[in-house]
């Protein structure tokens, strides 16, 4: 997340996701200065990060990484030639200009015949490794693919600008300086330990790196060397990229074998509106209440707990939500993004 990273719809940052941490507020305007100064003048307002000069912001990241112990070699090659990348600023201050339904987004997206089909081929091709991994991790094989395929069309799309000129202008520009810097540090460490080399060091725009997308934070506490081989590769080694999405789902929570939740058709009289999306009940509660599964059988009563759940701009469909689904959210909050990854493993593990 991972996570993080910024998907049209809500979709991965993911893990951006977005990118996981609140936006730091852009330095206030320094107000004119009055026509007769009062007898103490008030501190002076800190230069926004935005204002210096780029070299002079370098400088001093780099200084802040040697103190953090990343060797002299490692930023000469990370920093050479680095100027800040205009594209990524646009794309980090452009708004959305089409915000989808839900049925757009699960249809035109997430769901597309292609992803599905694409996910079952590769559910079948990597089940030995699928199966290493859930007996190490305890987590559902199904979900992991389908981040895998949501996150980067399965590591065919894993972002093709360099992580730390995009990290680097980011922290730089000044609108999340605090929380871009300190993924700039992370990526710097990242390279010192020799996991990637800088110029394989591609992500998203917002930083987001290899077939997870983790930040680079993420990357440091939740990526594995699944394969042995020294290196924690998300961006060319299947195994670890898989294996690391397993971790982050066993270190938030998964529970193996449960399921994720499921569409239902409600009581007559439910309104959406009106709807409690909070509580959580047993399912034996909503049989009772006379919420059906989505084919109009009998909901199997039982203990697991539920909630309401209801997609973003959607028209009427509506879900039972388990523990699991917000696990899935921990990856990307979105609840459509939610809801769509689980539905994409559904389908994956009817392959």
């Amino acid at each position: 997340m991972t996570t993080r990273r910024l998907l049209l719809l809500g979709g991965v940052c993911g893990l951006v996701s977005g990118c996981g941490a609140d936006a730091t507020p852009v330095a206030a305007r320094v107000p004119a200065a009055p026509a007769a100064p009062p007898p103490e003048m008030p501190p002076a307002v800190p230069e926004p990060v935005a204002a210096q000069d780029f070299d002079r912001f370098v400088v001093g990241v780099r200084a802040e990484a040697r103190r953090a112990g990343v060797s002299q070699a490692t930023l000469n090659r990370a920093f050479a030639g680095l100027r800040p990348n205009r594209r990524v600023i646009e794309l980090d201050r452009r708004q959305a200009d089409t915000v989808l339904s839900w049925e757009e987004y699960r249809d035109r997206i997430m769901l597309t015949p292609a992803r599905i089909q694409n996910g079952r081929r590769h559910y079948a091709e990597n089940a030995a490794l699928l199966r290493r991994i859930r007996a190490q991790y305890g987590v559902d094989p199904q979900v992991v693919v389908a981040i895998w395929g949501v996150e980067t069309n399965y590591g065919t799309n894993t972002g093709g600008f360099g992580v730390i000129e995009a990290l680097a202008t980011l922290a730089w520009e000044g609108r999340r300086a605090s929380y871009f810097r300190q993924e700039l540090l992370a990526a710097l460490r990242i390279l010192d330990h020799g996991h990637v080399a800088p110029e394989r060091m591609r992500g998203s725009w917002a930083g987001a790196m290899g077939q997870p997308q983790f930040m680079p934070s993420n990357f440091e506490r939740l990526a594995v060397d699944f394969d042995g081989d020294g290196r924690r590769d998300i961006w060319d080694s299947r195994a670890d990229a898989l294996a690391s999405i397993a971790n982050y789902f066993r270190r938030h929570g998964w529970r193996e074998g449960e399921p994720w939740g499921h569409e239902v058709v409600p009581p007559p009289g439910f309104s959406p509106e009106r709807a409690d999306t909070e509580s959580r009940r047993p399912l034996r509660d909503f049989a009772r209440m006379g919420f059906r599964r989505a084919d109009g059988g009998p909901l199997a009563p039982g203990e697991l707990e539920a909630t309401v759940v209801l997609p973003n701009r959607g028209n009427g469909q509506v879900f039972l939500g388990h523990h699991n689904l917000r696990v899935i959210r921990r990856y990307n909050s979105p609840v459509n993004y939610g809801l769509a990854v689980g539905l994409l493993s559904d389908r994956i593990a009817r392959a």
